[in-house]
């Protein structure tokens, strides 16, 4: 019931970001609350979802560079952390991979569905149907949701007690190494944000809100 539930959310929050246009909702910050309501802790997901966020806030696609898969990899992150027992730094250890390997499976589909999709759009455009290029629009991008959320989905489905078993075979000092990277990983995010906002016309306009304030 649950990986139900995580997949008809993650399937809701993909297409109403289709539909609606780019809000960001994908976002750990905001992702972390949906999958604590599902998973009965809104407070443990609040958490582990401003620290994904934390890690994950200098990911954006510029241009040709595009960043893990962020829905996959927070929601996930957070529901294996939450159903664990175990907190952050849990779910940083997950949410890395996890949206790597959804990247691959994301690009695949890009590679092999979206192109043929796209030809029949320019076919409907010959014969001046502004309505079937919109259909084939629509298509691709509820089939990349649904794909997404067979991911979150199936993989929780699955997953679940396998990744219980395997937290529990990690040795302390290792758990202990992943209690510091969960420190660190928030403020590499930052830095990474700010390598890109940090530069000379930023600064003087930082200072002069400085004098200002």
């Amino acid at each position: 019931m649950t990986a139900l539930l995580l997949f008809i959310a993650a399937l809701a929050m993909g297409i109403f970001d289709l539909l609606v246009g780019r809000n960001m909702f994908n976002r750990p910050i905001l992702t972390g609350w949906v999958v604590g309501l599902i998973l009965g802790d809104m407070t443990q997901g609040i958490i582990i979802g401003a620290t994904l966020e934390l890690a994950f806030i200098g990911l954006f696609a510029v241009g040709a560079a595009v960043p893990p898969e962020i829905l996959t990899g927070g929601m996930l992150g957070t529901a294996f952390a939450i159903a664990s027992g175990t907190g952050t730094s849990t779910a940083l250890l997950l949410a890395f991979p996890i949206a790597s390997l959804a990247l691959i499976l994301k690009n695949l589909y890009m590679i092999l569905v979206a192109p043929a999709l796209l030809h029949k759009a320019d076919s409907y455009a010959e014969r001046g149907s502004l309505r079937g290029v919109e259909l084939m629009h629509l298509t691709i991008g509820t089939g990349l949701s649904l794909l997404l959320a067979l991911i979150v989905g199936g993989s929780f489905a699955i997953g679940s007690n396998t990744v219980k078993n395997l937290l529990n075979m990690i040795p302390e000092f290792v758990q202990n190494g992943l209690q510091v990277a969960t420190l660190i990983l928030p403020a590499l995010g930052f830095a990474l944000l700010g390598r890109m906002l940090i530069n000379k016309k930023g600064c003087s306009i930082l200072f002069l809100l400085a004098l200002h304030w």
